[in-house]
């Protein structure tokens, strides 16, 4: 099976002596739809001799039934496994693989390339140091070319492969290869890569994947396979400051209090002081607990048990970091959002927001503008549509610990998830805190008198920011009521934002009415008890 079989054979443990002392490169393919990710995997996994016996006969049989490239071997089928996925010749799932060379072991995930699966993307680019970015020669940049690379941008990856593909349908043109790197770099330059290295391929035959090509004489740099080899990752600093999401508190007997979790960035000796973000309790840590014995040191990515010197407050969901560089606290929060469902994002509408601490409900208040992935300029919008990026302000019930995602990925990231159907709704990456705005919206009030000569309360609906349920709760306020409402509330409905009017019964819907119609307003009725709530917002054109 693998280029290590008769290690294997021979001395079994120095084959895992030598695979424990290989680097491990996670990269993910990704690009548009039908520019031959699949079939550029399932040609890494065949060259590199991946694919087992087993394999090989089910894949010949595959690619009769089911192939591309009638009856020849469909690389693409060793991705492609779900039976949606070969009716359509398309990726939908994203796909895991394994494989290793002399020098290096990868783990590649095989990304779709369809709009409709974007967020599946983001999922396998969230872990990977390198992304393979597929370019249909023929087609150039696509409007997907860009959102996936605007995308892995966002998630932190820095070294690009810019894999020109299917070279042999424009007879490997050396013009038409220049052409689209020099479009790719100009779309890209202000996307903070370290490195974008273009290699003419085609996926199918073989040509520059392992070796290089007869076929592209013109081509001096390295093959896809070399590069993957020899790329230079920057590794997790040991020199950032100490994040520890705490998973579990350990507590076996009364002689043992340990607080489990795996470490995000930095590290922690026995002797180091430590401190629980949220209450900035410190102490300094006794053990360095594992399965196989006490440390004398850990560092970022293993998972450990620390025990402190001190009995202090720590429960699952706090975060243990260094006293010296503290995360931000706040629950204001700036946060870019990849909107995931094809429900658009609602501001002012309560979600759970999950971080590596923990678990709370949180709103996003407002969207400040999207990203047009074509140009990558900033539009004004309200809300968030399907696959579409943006940034926003997050507000959270409780404050939290959080670090900004350029610097600690771990604890810079979250996901919105719908309180009623656990779906996930958006993936985020926190940017900084936000400045604290007034709390509540103030309802001030005072008596005018209506033309048939009775009196009525003014309510007057001023330019502070509401939080919380968004509800102004007017039911203790008399039937006759008028309204006068601030430019900056009315600016605030317009980014989207809905609010929650509870009315003590239907004899002030008429000025609520009245109010709706004047400034072109609309509104939701709804029954509670005895009670009447209408929500209000501002229709999208």
């Amino acid at each position: 099976m693998a280029h290590q079989s008769d290690l294997i054979e021979q001395d079994i443990l120095t084959y895992l002596k030598k695979q424990e002392e290989k680097s491990l490169l996670r990269f993910i393919t990704c690009g548009s739809v039908d520019d031959g990710k699949s079939t550029l995997i399932g040609r890494l996994l065949w060259d590199s001799k991946m694919v087992f016996e087993d394999q090989l006969a089910t894949l010949e049989i595959d690619s009769k039934k089911v192939g591309t490239q009638g009856g020849a071997i469909d690389y693409a089928l060793l991705l492609d496994g779900l039976q949606a996925e070969r009716e359509q010749g398309i990726t939908i799932d994203v796909a895991y693989r394994y494989f290793s060379t002399d020098r290096r072991k990868f783990i590649v995930a095989d990304t779709p390339g369809h709009e409709q699966y974007t967020r599946n993307m983001v999922t396998g680019a969230s872990t990977a140091q390198v992304a393979v970015i597929l370019v249909d020669a023929r087609k150039g940049l696509l409007t997907q070319t860009r959102r996936h690379s605007y995308l892995v941008s966002l998630v932190g990856i820095r070294h690009i492969v810019l894999a020109i593909n299917k070279m042999d349908l424009i007879d490997f043109d050396e013009k038409r290869f220049e052409s689209i790197l020099r479009d790719y770099e100009q779309f890209a330059a202000t996307l903070g890569f370290t490195s974008i290295t273009a290699i003419p391929i085609s996926a199918l035959n073989g040509d520059n994947i392992i070796e290089a090509s007869a076929n592209t004489p013109w081509y001096k740099g390295s093959s896809l396979l070399n590069h993957l080899e020899t790329v230079q990752i920057e590794a997790k600093s040991k020199e950032q400051p100490f994040r520890m999401p705490v998973q579990w508190v350990n507590r076996p007997h009364l002689d043992f209090r340990g607080f489990c979790g795996t470490i995000a960035s930095g590290t922690i000796r026995p002797g180091d002081e430590l401190q629980v973000a949220s209450s900035e309790r410190t102490s300094t840590v006794a053990r360095i607990v594992t399965m196989n014995g006490d440390l004398p040191e850990a560092i970022a990515g293993q998972a450990i048990t620390l025990t402190l010197s001190d009995e202090i407050d720590v429960s699952r969901g706090d975060l243990l970091t260094t006293p010296d560089a503290p995360p931000l606290y706040t629950r204001h929060t700036e946060v870019h959002l990849v909107w995931f469902q094809d429900e658009p994002l609602k501001p002012g509408q309560s979600y759970l927001v999950k971080t590596a601490a923990a678990l709370i409900p949180g709103r996003v208040a407002a969207v400040q503008y999207a990203v047009d992935v074509n140009t990558l300029e900033q539009k004004q919008v309200s809300t968030l549509g399907l696959n579409e990026i943006g940034v926003g302000r997050l507000e959270l019930d409780r404050p939290i610990p959080f670090d900004p995602y350029r610097r600690n990925q771990d604890t810079g990231s979250f996901i919105l998830i719908d309180r009623f159907t656990n779906a996930t709704m958006a993936a985020g990456m926190f940017i900084a805190a936000a400045p604290e705005e007034a709390q509540q919206e103030q309802v001030t009030q005072n008596i005018a008198e209506l033309d048939d000569g009775s009196a009525a309360t003014f309510i007057s609906l001023n330019d502070s920011f509401i939080t919380g349920e968004n509800l102004i709760d007017l039911t203790e306020k008399p039937e006759n009521i008028m309204f006068n409402v601030s430019g900056d509330f009315l600016e605030y409905l317009a980014q989207g934002n809905r609010v929650l009017l509870r009315l003590r019964n239907t004899g002030q819907l008429i000025p609520l009415a009245r109010l709706a119609y004047e400034h072109n307003l609309a509104f939701e009725f709804s029954r509670n008890m005895n009670q009447v709530d209408i929500i209000l917002y501002k229709q999208s054109k």
